[in-house]
């Protein structure tokens, strides 16, 4: 009997999937078709933890199945992150306007990426202290101490190096391991070695430029069938992202996200002011934040429903180039932003857990010398923050760990883990195309015509 309901549930997927690609067919957009796989797959997954309880077998090994599209597209995602970085940074050093303009367009997408990080811790400790949220206030059931091994094996030995020797560990001693993304920190070493490749690249293009003629058409074919890659998984996102669902609903404890639900709502509180403090920084460059929105708010749906950074990037990039933006601008911005300053998951969300914990550890979270030495932590460690999955965890590790404070609250929130990183996610994206705008209008490269103009080409995926 429970043979032939896993076999129904499985045709009722199949059903779905095949009546996403009908509407693919029918050539309805694709945020609207992400939205339809978001809310079926909510609604589906409340159905069938309704009929067959949250734990049941019947309903596992029907995950289990599911798992195949909604993990299998993820898996996917992570295996184009790395050459996509890759490719992207050295793309960036190959246009031709960057050349003499590179180090100080580098270094003000990285100080505004480092910068907005900073303001999001601020954020994320006001709202905190706002909401009087209490780290101690929190349940562990066996969920939550399965998660908080994991988290401490995760962190091993991270936790006992200084912050100088966790620093080091993000350059790439051996760059080959690191595109296999074998270390937490391997983003922002594969975007280092990628720099050094695209510095070495400028200084041949000056003394043999028939040798950098060369290897930028190499690096531009690797990035068009990059690309081509790229948009041929997203084209996936949709089923995706209904599988997804489907298991985050049907295998969520909705009495444990109701006792979060607190947590929830001070951290989108949190999110939200950081998003208007985006379009504040926009409207003082003199752009109408409005624009903004409409033209970003495509790719800023894709990377709430799929949760990833780095899936987003080709989006990212074509977005900003729609709005003015240089394509070699806004591939920096795009790619820093992956594993630099993610304004959600690298500064909200690590100084919520930590004013969180403070008390615990007998530390008085409102004292300045806290706050301000948190505010650094925070940005310091937002470097190498990966941008599939797992990147808020880590992150919010270094920083727990960094100011000695106890890292089991991050196995306590597994509950709402996945309805807080939609927002943070969607906030990352936002603060690296906000650098990219910001660099071009400081660099005098915008196009402003572009952006005031009604170009929607972005999520033609």
């Amino acid at each position: 009997m429970s043979t032939l309901l896993i076999i129904v549930n499985i045709v009722l997927l199949l059903l779905f999937i095949t009546g996403l690609y009908a509407m693919q067919k029918k050539h309805i957009s694709f945020s609207k078709r992400v939205f339809v796989g978001l809310g079926l797959g909510i609604l589906f997954g409340l159905i069938l933890q309704y009929i067959y309880g949250a734990k049941s077998d019947v309903l596992k090994s029907t995950i289990e199945w599911y798992n195949i599209v909604g993990k299998g597209y993820v898996k996917l995602l992570q295996m184009i992150v790395m050459p996509l970085v890759f490719i992207s940074i050295l793309s960036a050093f190959t246009k031709m306007k960057l050349t003499n303009n590179i180090g100080k367009i580098s270094t003000l997408i990285i100080g505004l990426l480092v910068a907005t990080t900073a303001v999001a811790a601020a954020i994320g400790i006001s709202t905190t202290l706002a909401f009087n949220l209490d780290g101690a206030q929190f349940q562990q059931g066996d969920a939550e101490s399965a998660r908080i091994e994991q988290v401490e094996q995760r962190l091993g030995d991270i936790q006992n190096l200084s912050m100088p020797a966790k620093i080091l560990e993000l350059l790439p001693a051996n760059p080959f391991l690191d595109l296999t993304g074998d270390r937490a920190t391997s983003t922002i070493a594969v975007v280092i070695f990628s720099a050094i490749i695209g510095v070495a690249y400028l200084g041949v293009k000056r003394k043999n430029p028939e040798q950098a003629e060369l290897f930028a058409k190499i690096v531009d074919a690797f990035h068009a069938i990059t690309m081509r890659i790229v948009t041929l998984i997203l084209r996936l996102t949709p089923y995706g992202v209904l599988a997804i669902m489907i298991r985050v609903a049907a295998t969520s404890d909705y009495n444990a996200i109701w006792q979060l639900g607190k947590f929830v709502v001070a951290s989108y509180v949190a999110l939200i002011i950081m998003f208007i403090i985006h379009l504040l920084l926009l409207t003082f460059a003199g752009l109408n934040p409005i624009t903004y929105v409409k033209k970003a708010f495509p790719v800023l749906t894709f990377a709430f429903t799929s949760r990833t950074s780095a899936g987003a990037l080709p989006l990212n990039v074509k977005t900003q180039q729609s709005m003015g933006v240089p394509e070699g601008i806004a591939n920096f911005a795009g790619s820093f932003g992956l594993s630099i300053g993610q304004n959600g998951c690298a500064g909200t969300y690590p100084a919520m857990l930590a004013v969180m914990v403070a008390p615990i550890a007998g530390i008085d979270p409102l004292t300045p010398s806290f706050i301000l030495t948190l505010i650094a932590v925070v940005a310091l460690s937002s470097f190498g923050v990966a941008g599939v999955g797992g990147g808020a965890t880590f992150a919010a590790l270094l920083v727990l760990s960094t100011m000695n404070l106890p890292i089991a609250i991050v196995g306590l929130l597994i509950s709402v883990e996945p309805l807080i990183d939609m927002g943070r996610t969607a906030l990352n994206v936002s603060g690296s195309m906000t650098s990219g705008l910001l660099t071009s209008r400081v660099t005098k490269e915008l196009d402003t015509n572009a952006y005031h103009g009604n170009d929607q080409k972005t999520l033609t995926v």
